[in-house]
């Protein structure tokens, strides 16, 4: 192989990258991704050791809005171009969603802003689809740890939540803790299926929740 096409060869695979980002358009999406965390399990893993909000002593959260994520069919977009920032007002507007300070801010930017809407929106759209959801009953309150399976956590929402269907829910784990548990939402907000999410859901047999302090 000459020198000229090594050379070609090099530039097209540094180009690869922005061409896989290039077709992502402010709100060109096919729907939503609602992500909840459960609080616990993220402080026990690391929000914890960095001093996070949502982690100090006494604030007693369960789960928390992570994030409300633009989708493809296969795949998703992420960190379309703006110039547009939600302001401290708007922050404060959903941090009792999200308290960890500077989580709607990296929101925004890496999902938000590929969802066409002005940031002040973006995060209405946050507390819409968090309205959308209702907690299961057994998780609204954990006060030791709790072992369960992910097929369990799955089938609780489904029946607290009319509409929703499995292939429209996952869970996901970190080998042994619950994590989140992932929702899939039409634009509209209603419960849909999304096959690729659902696939890659928590294989483990049980998860544990460690429970809110």
């Amino acid at each position: 192989m000459n020198d000229r096409l090594v050379r070609l060869l090099l530039i097209l695979l540094a180009m690869w990258p922005v061409a896989a980002r290039a077709g992502d358009v402010p709100g060109r999406f096919d729907f939503y991704l609602l992500s909840l965390t459960w609080s616990p399990s993220y402080c026990a893993a690391e929000g914890g050791a960095r001093g996070d909000a949502q982690c100090q002593s006494g604030r007693r959260y369960g789960f928390l809005v992570h994030g409300l994520w633009p989708q493809y069919e296969r795949g998703f977009p992420q960190d379309c171009p703006t110039s547009l920032a939600p302001s401290e007002a708007d922050i404060r507007s959903v941090s009792d969603l999200m308290p960890a300070r500077g989580l709607a801010r990296h929101e925004w930017q890496k999902h938000g802003a590929c969802s066409g809407l002005a940031p002040a929106d973006y995060l209405k759209a946050i507390r819409a689809a968090r309205e959308t959801v209702r907690i299961p009953t057994a998780f609204q309150r954990i006060d030791t740890y709790v072992t369960v399976s992910p097929a369990d956590v799955e089938a609780a929402f489904i029946a607290a939540n009319p509409g929703l269907k499995p292939e429209g829910v996952a869970v996901t784990c970190d080998g042994r803790r619950l994590r989140e548990v992932r929702l899939c939402l039409t634009r509209d907000l209603g419960f849909r299926a999304c096959q690729e999410v659902d696939r890659r859901g928590c294989r483990a047999d049980r998860v544990v929740l460690p429970p809110v302090r």
